[in-house]
């Protein structure tokens, strides 16, 4: 449902899955062949001479990348990769009734619960800022509210901002994660074009709106700057995300709980105080038990709060003054500011407390599907929201001087408990809105290297986005103590909301007009519009806010400030470390020089190296052979890797080579992983796939190698470009298609090879010619060795690498690699942690880089 309404936005762009040809972009120095040994060297330099012969025949100036459609990949580590699989469904699709009437009771509990609260301190907070003087105040600051609403979560969020998701998923980090997949902008370099050809990645058929996109993509791809620039924009707005999730539990509960300051007047404001601690400590202790649990749970509860504020609002609308439904004309905003101007300045800030909950919705909407999100908002909660605005303004014509308790005071005696107790129901729920999407949100971080790992629980064996964080769950709670400890004034609670809120909304905006250029590539008038229009307005109420700074919402900012400087060091010293990593990777020559024996005794059994590199030997597998007295006989350097996509389709995620000559028996393997992926392989469901896909490697290794010998004498350079296709764009540039369209390429009884896909395996081939006896006899001894080596057992080599800062490194640099980062890293969740291997099974070493 969320692919097909992503194609609706964009204009019916194409999108390609995995059974069919894709496109993929190509740079012409852009090649995945490594430093490792490749005996099909021969084949794949001339597969490359193909390739550039065509581009050299239709050579262009504009001509800078080349656009090449691949056949259906097919992983050589997928148990099931004889099958190609087919493009990845919606977990929200072929639901039956009564399942969508519960997600839309879900949605209800978890998304909405925010944005549904903001009437219980909206007025509070903007009349305590600019008081009533008049019943055309009244109107003026509803007018103000009304189009908030509408322009912010509505047109903002809902129509523009929730089609920016990422395949489904929401977030500052998804749209970082977006604009990644489109440009190499991520600092970590280890992209490989292989990863654009996963099936999630969808990228578009060369047209004239390409032009300024690939100006754009360039751009960015070429400039340090704008790719820090935009790392920490979204480090930024995550940071804010984080602070959010502090300040929203503390504004709804204590809002909700002052109502008894009304309905009991011996009430103080300590006792008022206490009784939200309790309420936010059972509120983070049921946490645990999961998005779907407990939105289920409370979804009706927050259906009945909707109800509610739009029955009292038509009640008090009725009973008191229609001549609040003046307030839809916007030009009674105008009278307010000319009447008021700098009050009316400083009660922005509680303004935007009425669309509050609007990021909750774009970064919750990995939970849910983009067009319940949007159905709910529209027809059920913009209506609640704004009948239960003009219902307070219409009491408050009449009663001004109980603005400060707006909601409450309107409520009939009759039914004020019965409101009271649904109204911290909706508290509650509204606090976990914002606390599911900050769960999120440091889990894509996670994924993207911003982020220290931690211990992630999946709460729902159905939705894979469902997750709970325990750490930052406690560490949310004791900020959220100290914060309503600290500072009890709704008023002041309620700028610090509106900085965390503001800031993430300009994040938002920024990345989302990237995103319009960069991937939508729709008007630049309508981008330019955008942009200046909402940014513009953000802008204006940030400046309300900041304001007020110094009244104690000043600890939010220094909060936001501590959890950026986290993420960045956290993301500065992983890049040094595989920087490092990259520089001091064993060369193939000395690998040459040691033999097929590594300079050691090899014992029988399967070595497991994890490492972070996707290409080269790493440094500490030297150190392996260095520290231990025998190495095993087979070594499998395993890399797991993150790619900037919410899912990788199981068929797709693994990549696996041969490193050394054969008679090293040296692999790679590279898993790939998308940030919503879940990560909770058995080690030995892991070591049975292994072994089989490892198997079928090398037999396909081994069908390619006799067909290539057979293919030499009947095949030139001129048959390999017959099928070759060349597109122009309208600009003038050249995009040269290097294989076959996917109709030709299964008619063709050639393989067609591509140097750049040198660690993927081929479509299926047909079998070796009976007659190659010496193949099929080297082919059965080395699988005869693999069983060998696994009846000798599998052995996970651990390497743990720190880095250090070098005795002349500044002293900034010392600080934050020596102290900061090494506490970050010492403490935080260890890779392997995702793999129940016995420790009978590992083997760790550890080493020290100097950066």
């Amino acid at each position: 449902m969320a692919e097909e309404e992503e194609e609706g936005i964009n204009g019916g762009l194409a999108s390609m899955d995995s059974t069919e040809s894709r496109w993929v972009f190509q740079d012409e120095d852009d090649s995945e062949v490594e430093d490792d040994y490749d005996e099909d060297d021969d084949a794949s330099q001339r597969t490359a001479n193909t390739a550039a012969a065509l581009d050299s025949e239709d050579e262009d100036d504009n001509a800078e990348q080349r656009l090449i459609r691949t056949g259906p990949r097919i992983d050589s580590f997928d148990v099931e990769a004889l099958e190609v699989p087919g493009a990845v469904r919606n977990e929200y699709e072929d639901f039956s009734m009564a399942r969508r009437i519960s997600l839309a009771f879900q949605t209800l509990g978890v998304v909405f619960g925010d944005v549904g609260t903001s009437p219980l301190y909206t007025f509070s907070v903007m009349f305590s800022k600019a008081p009533i003087k008049g019943d055309e105040d009244v109107i003026g600051a509803l007018s103000l509210v009304l189009y908030t609403l509408i322009l912010i979560p509505l047109v903002k969020y809902v129509l523009v901002v929730l089609w920016a998701n990422d395949d489904g998923e929401g977030g500052t980090f998804a749209l970082y994660s977006l604009i990644c997949r489109h440009a190499k902008v991520s600092l970590l370099p280890n992209q490989l074009p292989s990863d654009a050809r996963i099936s999630s990645f969808r990228l578009k058929v060369p047209s004239a709106e390409l032009e300024r996109s690939l100006k754009i993509k360039e751009r960015l791809e070429n400039s340090q700057a704008l790719k820090k620039l935009l790392l920490m924009l979204v480090l930024a707005g995550t940071s804010m995300v984080i602070a959010d999730g502090v300040i929203t539990p503390v504004m709804s509960v204590v809002s909700a709980v002052s109502g008894l300051k009304v309905g009991v007047e011996a009430i103080e404001q300590d006792e008022v105080t206490m009784i939200s601690v309790a309420f936010l400590v059972i509120l983070f202790s049921v946490q645990k038990f999961g998005t779907s649990k407990v939105g289920l749970a409370v979804g009706p509860a927050l259906f009945i709060w909707f109800c509610s504020l739009a029955g009292f609002g038509i009640y008090n609308l009725v009973k008191y003054d229609t001549r609040v439904l003046r307030a839809f004309n916007p030009v009674h905003i105008y009278y307010f500011f000319k009447r008021n101007s700098t009050t009316a300045w400083y009660c922005l800030g509680g303004c935007l407390l009425c669309a509050t909950g609007s990021e909750a919705m774009f970064a919750d909407l990995c939970y849910f599907s983009v067009r319940s999100v949007q159905l709910t908002f529209v027809f059920l909660v913009l209506p609640c929201l704004l009948l239960g605005y003009l219902g307070q303004a219409a009491y408050l014509m009449e009663n001004p001087a109980l603005a400060d308790q707006a909601f409450f005071s309107s409520i009939p005696s009759g039914a004020f408990w019965p409101v009271f107790l649904i109204a911290n129901v909706a508290a509650l729920i509204a606090s976990r809105a914002m606390t599911t999407a900050t769960f999120s949100c440091i889990k894509q971080s996670t994924a993207l290297g911003c982020f220290p790992r931690l211990k992630i629980i999946h709460t729902s064996r159905k939705f894979m986005g469902q997750i709970y964080i325990p750490v930052i769950n406690w560490f949310l709670l004791a900020v959220c103590l100290v914060f309503v400890c600290c500072i009890s004034s709704i008023d002041e609670i309620g700028n610090a909301y509106g900085i965390a809120e503001l800031g993430v909304m300009m994040m938002t905006t920024i990345l989302v007009t990237i995103v319009m250029l960069l991937i939508w590539q729709i008007n630049i008038v309508i981008v330019l519009s955008f942009l200046v229009f909402f940014l513009g307005l953000e802008l204006t109420f940030f400046s309300s806010v900041l304001w007020s700074v110094a009244d104690g919402s000043w600890i939010i900012l220094v909060f936001a400030v501590i959890m950026f400087l986290i993420m960045y060091i956290w993301n500065y010293g992983s890049k040094l470390k595989y920087e490092t990593e990259v520089k001091q990777k064993l060369s193939m020559d000395l690998m040459r020089e040691l033999g097929s024996d590594l300079g050691t005794i090899r014992a029988p059994g399967i070595g497991l190296l994890y490492n972070e590199l996707v290409k080269g030997i790493p440094a500490i597998f030297g150190h392996f052979l260095t520290t231990l007295p025998a190495i095993h006989s087979m070594i499998i350097f395993v890399c797991i890797k993150y790619v900037p996509v919410p899912v990788v389709p199981q068929s797709e995620r693994f990549l696996f080579r041969r490193v050394c000559p054969k008679g090293y028996h040296i692999f790679r393997c590279i898993a790939r992983y998308g940030y919503k992926d879940v990560r909770k392989e058995n080690h030995q469901t892991f070591e049975q796939l292994l072994i089989e896909s490892l198997e079928k490697f090398i037999r396909r290794e081994a069908q390619e190698r006799s067909l290539e010998s057979d293919g030499d004498g009947d095949t030139d350079s001129e048959d390999e470009l017959s099928g070759s296709r060349v597109l122009i764009a309208p600009n003038g540039s050249v995009y040269s298609l290097g294989v076959p369209l996917l109709s030709e390429f299964r008619d063709t009884s050639k393989p067609i090879l591509e140097a750049s896909t040198s660690e993927e395996v081929r479509p299926e081939l047909p079998p070796a010619d009976p007659a190659m006896s010496d193949t099929e006899h080297s082919l059965e001894r080395e699988l005869s060795f693999i069983r060998k080596a696994k009846e000798s057992g599998l052995v996970y080599l651990l390497g743990h690498g720190d880095i250090r800062a070098r005795k002349d490194s500044w002293f900034i640099k010392k600080l934050v690699i020596n102290y900061f980062y090494a506490f970050l890293r010492k403490n935080c969740r260890r890779g392997i942690a995702n793999l129940s291997v016995p420790h009978s099974n590992l083997m760790q070493v550890g080493m020290t880089y100097m950066v």
